[in-house]
């Protein structure tokens, strides 16, 4: 029975992983074995970004609901819970949008918030 070599399966994952770090600094991108663990402590960066990216919007959307219900006399957990309690469903994104793009659209908000707070 003829022998079996693995160069050409070998050669192509060899080039499937610095055609990944190529652009990486130095022998990164040249050589194999710093070019596989420059790879593998990429995607780990690139997997824990993506999930880091999720809290970071949260963390904006609400900072930026917060400074405009501020502005309308109101602190974020109130105008939460006040919006709840009204059976506003609207999510924190557009809230946000609104805060930013329509300054009159969440006055009306905070009104509502305020009304079904003092009920």
């Amino acid at each position: 029975m003829a022998r079996v070599k693995g160069a050409l399966a070998t050669r192509k994952r060899r080039n499937k992983t610095l055609k990944l770090a190529k652009g990486y600094f130095g022998a990164k991108s040249k050589l194999f074995k710093t070019a596989k663990e420059a790879v593998m402590k990429s995607g780990n960066y690139a997997y824990i970004g993506r999930r880091q990216k999720k809290r970071d919007f949260r963390r904006l959307w609400i900072t930026r609901i917060s400074a405009a219900a501020k502005m309308n006399g109101m602190n974020y957990s109130t105008f939460m819970n006040g919006l709840n309690k009204a059976g506003v469903q609207i999510n924190r994104k557009m809230l946000a949008e609104i805060a930013v793009k329509d300054a009159e659209g969440f006055t009306a908000l905070t009104e509502t918030a305020k009304k079904a707070l003092n009920k």
